[in-house]
């Protein structure tokens, strides 16, 4: 399909030309020729990025397809497509990158393993800094933080932690229900969506843009906040459905001689 596609944009781009040379007259003026794969370009619906300039038919076709495939894209059903795939897994295990950055202060890199179980059961278990943790039961939220050796718990529908939007994960995934507004680019094969919460003023995030993949699965994952801080996450070897040991997992107990912090 794609190389008929291109076949027909060769096809008028010869065409235009051959016209455009007619009527100016350039067709009984010795020029250089040109060869099968060099066009003069200038296609009305491309006209918006490229105005009459010289790019061979590969880079056109290039161009053309990408334009065919933001045209193409269907909002509505990539989202249900999202949902389906995080709907119907009971868990879910994946590594993940996590950079924070926010105005005046420094950028924070961290990274180590998610994992994920419904209903909205959570576990951060963090590599760098090694022995961080965020643990949710489903009704409770832990934050660990071996540095300061203290330890916080929280209702989790009350935290406010920049981890709370990923909660979707292991809800109901709803895009309709916790978002009143998409926007859609794209980054190569990637299709890059930003949604806004129904409620910009109550949540603790003002948005969130996520980056998907052909077979709906979320690699990118940007969380900006009230304050204009961002936290950018980044998930590879997912493991979708796989055996865990939930009492292992989701359940936390302070280590002795921890500060504890309870609402």
């Amino acid at each position: 399909m794609a190389s008929n596609r291109c076949e027909r944009i060769r096809g008028r781009l010869t065409h235009h030309r051959r016209r455009r040379d007619t009527q100016t007259g350039a067709a009984a003026t010795p020029q250089a020729a040109k060869t099968d794969s060099d066009f003069d370009l200038h296609v009305p619906a491309l006209s918006s990025v490229i105005s009459s300039v010289r790019i061979p038919a590969g880079i056109v076709c290039l161009l053309a397809s990408a334009f065919t495939a933001a045209a193409d894209f269907d909002l509505a059903k990539s989202l249900k497509a999202i949902e389906a795939r995080y709907n119907s897994v009971r868990t879910l295990e994946l590594d993940f990158e996590q950079t924070y950055t926010a105005p005046n202060k420094s950028r924070r890199a961290e990274s180590g393993r998610l994992f994920l179980r419904k209903p909205g059961r959570m576990r951060w278990e963090y590599a760098k800094p090694a022995g961080k943790l965020f643990v949710s039961d489903g009704a409770d939220y832990w934050y660990f933080n071996p540095l300061a050796n203290r330890a916080e718990k929280m209702k989790l529908k009350e935290a406010t932690d920049m981890q709370a939007p990923l909660a979707f994960l292991i809800g109901k995934l709803d895009f309709g229900r916790d978002f009143g507004k998409f926007t859609v680019s794209h980054d190569g094969a990637l299709a890059k969506i930003t949604a806004e919460p129904r409620n910009v003023t109550k949540a603790p995030y003002r948005e969130v843009t996520f980056q998907v993949t052909a077979d709906a699965r979320i690699e990118t994952l940007r969380v900006t906040g009230q304050d204009a801080s961002t936290m950018d996450f980044h998930f590879r070897n997912e493991l979708r459905n796989p055996a865990q040991k939930e009492a292992a997992l989701y359940t936390f107990t302070p280590p002795p001689g921890v500060e504890v912090v309870t609402p």
